[in-house]
């Protein structure tokens, strides 16, 4: 028997998960309806995304052997323990708490609900230009494979790449019909890791020594290293952990808890692989795209590329379905996801919403900037920040004084490596800006 905890005051009750009457806030998509094993999968999918070919060149250049390293382990770490305050709190004070900003307003009210939405918003269209941009990249990596002409530039790839991405939005109704897309997702994920892997490891074998000093004038590595601990947090948090735990079935806190073991062990090595390996094989002059690094058969790059094409489009549809809820449940969009209303209903908003992301990714396709950028001012915030006072005020008074300085710790530290990461950023935006033009052609 699962039971829960709801706080009532100074006493605290304790229910059975089954029989309590729980209040579940109203939603146009499923809920209730998932495995932990599937929930566990939408998160691999995230941190195996297509954004791994970049985490040797963002993360480990800027950082160097050391910092690398044990950044990626602690970020791991660290990872799995704010995302595991989150999960504990999602059926906090006898309702179910199916959205972030639904949590954030039930503990602090009407403020922080408005407040924690638009932060969260702005994390996952961030997230999701990103992936546009790889989307784009993939493409045009396998494009000059065959034909480096420059007729195709990287901002026509990008909006191809928006195209497909609004194509599958309006076939996939929510995040529950993914279903066996997150198997192909996992295939594709696969392809793209295990072609990078052995060929960097080939080339890695024969070449000659690396330079793995960390690149850069002495402020610069300053503000490239704050960049690169954005990255390194960015690499493994979603910004959305209540909505893919509204997905999870009963008992929804112990089933999604599996999920994140089984996230931060499994989900882990073969990012954790790919990014080491890339970095040991080119050095300092590892590129932000490792597939542009590698050397060997034509056919095998193409398809690793085309690979790392088709899971952006899947994975995308992953972080943006808190934004298709929001829309679908304030729309009354219920039924059959084929009626002619919901598909111009689909085709209309999640078009026009990838339009826009489309349009800022092509507008500056700089892949590492943004990622860290979505580390600064909402995966910090969100995920390290909130969760743990969050935790702090829901759980007071079960908490001893030691505890309650850990968590006051971690809203300190996190807080300062936010406003760090933010300047570091948009500094680096900034540079680029003016090395590069808008539309450019990396």
């Amino acid at each position: 028997m699962n039971t829960i905890e709801v706080d009532s005051g100074p006493n605290t009750k304790v229910f059975d998960e089954e029989t309590l009457g729980l209040d579940v806030p109203e939603t146009a998509h499923q809920i209730s309806t998932d495995s932990w094993f599937q929930a566990g999968f939408v998160l691999t999918t995230g941190i195996n995304s297509a954004y791994v070919l970049g985490y040797s060149g963002t993360v480990m250049v800027p950082l160097s052997w050391i910092g690398g390293v044990i950044g990626l382990l602690l970020a791991t770490a660290i990872s799995l323990y704010a995302n595991t305050l989150i999960a504990k709190l999602h059926l906090f004070g006898g309702k179910r708490h199916i959205r972030y900003r639904d949590l954030a307003g039930f503990i602090y009210g009407k403020k922080a609900y408005a407040l924690t939405w638009g932060l969260q918003y702005v994390n996952l269209f961030m997230i999701n230009t990103g992936y546009i941009i790889l989307a784009g990249q993939a493409l045009k990596a396998a494009y000059v494979l065959f034909r480096d002409d420059d007729v195709m530039k990287l901002p026509y790839f990008i909006a191809i790449g928006g195209f497909v991405c609004a194509l599958f939005a309006i076939g996939i109704p929510h995040l529950s019909a993914l279903r066996v897309w997150l198997g192909v997702s996992t295939v594709l994920s696969l392809v793209y890791i295990i072609v990078a892997l052995v060929l960097s490891l080939k080339d890695g074998i024969k070449a000659p020594p690396r330079d793995y000093s960390i690149p850069g004038t002495h402020i610069s590595k300053i503000f490239t290293t704050i960049g690169a601990a954005a990255n390194l947090v960015f690499a493994f948090n979603t910004g959305m952990l209540p909505e893919i735990q509204a997905t999870v079935r009963k008992p929804v806190v112990e089933n999604m808890l599996k999920a994140l073991y089984f996230q931060f062990t499994a989900g882990v090595l073969p990012m954790y692989a790919v990014t080491f390996v890339g970095y040991w094989a080119y050095g300092n002059s590892t590129s932000a795209y490792l597939l542009n690094n590698v050397n060997g058969p034509v056919w095998v790059k193409a398809f690793a590329n085309i690979c790392a094409f088709l899971q952006s489009v899947i994975a995308l549809h992953i972080f943006a379905s808190p934004m298709y809820e929001y829309l679908d449940t304030r729309f009354g969009i219920k039924g059959s996801a084929f009626k002619i209303q919901n598909l111009t209903f689909r085709i209309t908003v999640r078009g026009g919403y990838l339009a826009v992301n489309t349009l800022v990714a092509a507008l500056l396709p700089f892949l590492g900037d943004f990622m860290s950028l979505t580390g600064a001012i909402s995966t910090f915030p969100l995920t390290f920040i909130l969760a743990n006072h969050m935790y702090l005020v829901a759980k007071k008074d079960k908490l001893t004084s030691s505890q309650k300085l850990w968590h006051w710790l971690n809203i300190c530290v996190f807080g300062f490596l936010a406003v760090a990461a933010l300047i570091s950023a948009l500094r680096l935006i900034a540079v680029d800006s003016k090395t590069y033009h808008v539309f450019a052609d990396l």
